[in-house]
C-alpha cells in the first residue's frame, strides 16, 4: 500500500521536535523512491538498503539543521546521495562494453549460468520482461558518467526533481546542473545510437533479444518487441526523442519490486562483476 502524505504542519513540527514515529511517516513516503534512486546509483540491493538505513538515521540525528529551504524529500535525497557519492567515488566508472563482457562471464562460468536459470525457474519475481532489462540497461549505461552527471540525470528524468531541487541536492548552480544534464543525456544518446540493436539494426548489443529468447522461447520474439514504443518509433524519431522514450519508459519501473526484478538483479550482478574485475586487475 502505497503511504498516504502526511501533509499537516503539525507532523513535520513534531518530526523536528524528535518524535520519531512523526519522522518515520514522513519518511515512508518517499521512502521506497529514495532506496530505488539508489538502488540505480550503486546497482547492488545491498548498498541500497544500507545507504537508507543510514540515511534516516543521519536526517533524524541532523533534524535540527533542516531549515524548510526546500521540502523535507529533497533535503533527505541530499542526505543520500553524499551518501551514495562517497560510495561511488570508490568505484571504477562502468564502461559501454560491460554487457558483452558480463554475457562471456556467464557463458565461461556453468555455476553462475545455473544460479540465473534457478533465479528464473523458482522465483516469484524472476520473470523475464524486454522493458525491463530496457530499465537495467538504462541503469547500466548511467554509470557510464561521472557521478554528478549520473545523479543530475536520476533525478530529473527518472525521478522528476526540477532543476532547482537538483542545484540543492549537489549544491551547484542551475546551470551547471542544467550543463550536467546535457552533457549526461547526450553521453548516453550517444552510446545507445551506436550500440543498441533495438534502435539500430548495426548495434552491437543484442542482450534484451537474446535473453528473450533464452527465457520466452516459446513467445513471438518480434511480437514482444513491437509491444515497446521505443521499438515502433525507432524508424521516425530522432535520437533525442528515443531517449526520452527510454526515460519515460524506465520512469514507470520500480527495479526492486517488478516481477522481474530478482533476474534483472542477478543479470545486473554479472556487470557488477565484471566492473569489479577490471578494478581488481588494474591494482
Amino acid at each position: 500500500m502505497t503511504p498516504i502524505e502526511p501533509t499537516d504542519d503539525k507532523t513535520l513540527q513534531d518530526a523536528l521536535a524528535g518524535d520519531i514515529n512523526a519522522f518515520q511517516r514522513l519518511f515512508a513516503v518517499f521512502q521506497n523512491q529514495l532506496k530505488s534512486y539508489l538502488f540505480r546509483l550503486t546497482a547492488n540491493r545491498n548498498d541500497a538498503e544500507d545507504i537508507l538505513h543510514d540515511t534516516f538515521i543521519r536526517a533524524y540525528d541532523k533534524r535540527g539543521t533542516f531549515r524548510g529551504d526546500s521540502s523535507l524529500k529533497t533535503w533527505v535525497f541530499q542526505i543520500a546521495t553524499h551518501h551514495a557519492y562517497n560510495y561511488l567515488k570508490r568505484q571504477r566508472r562502468w564502461t559501454a562494453d560491460v554487457s558483452e563482457k558480463a554475457k562471456q562471464l556467464v557463458l565461461e562460468d556453468n555455476g553462475l549460468l545455473r544460479a540465473i536459470e534457478r533465479v528464473h525457474d523458482t522465483s516469484p519475481s524472476g520473470r523475464y520482461d524486454i522493458k525491463e532489462h530496457i530499465d537495467t540497461c538504462f541503469t547500466c549505461i548511467a554509470k557510464n558518467l561521472p557521478i554528478e552527471n549520473q545523479v543530475a540525470v536520476m533525478l530529473k528524468d527518472i525521478y522528476d526533481f526540477s532543476v532547482k531541487e537538483i542545484s540543492q541536492i549537489l549544491d551547484k548552480t542551475d546551470g551547471t546542473v542544467k550543463y550536467l544534464l546535457q552533457d549526461g543525456r547526450g553521453v548516453m544518446t550517444g552510446i545507445f545510437d551506436h550500440r543498441c540493436a533495438l534502435i539500430n539494426k548495426n548495434g552491437v548489443c543484442h542482450q534484451c533479444s537474446e535473453l528473450n529468447g533464452w527465457f520466452n522461447p516459446k513467445e513471438n520474439h518480434q511480437q514482444a518487441l513491437m509491444k515497446i514504443d521505443l521499438v515502433k518509433g525507432s524508424k521516425k524519431y530522432n535520437r533525442e526523442r528515443l531517449y526520452q522514450m527510454r526515460a519515460e519508459l524506465v520512469k514507470a519501473i520500480d527495479p526492486l519490486h517488478s516481477p522481474g526484478a530478482d533476474l534483472q538483479e542477478i543479470l545486473l550482478g554479472c556487470n557488477v562483476k565484471v566492473m569489479e574485475g577490471t578494478m581488481n586487475n588494474e591494482r
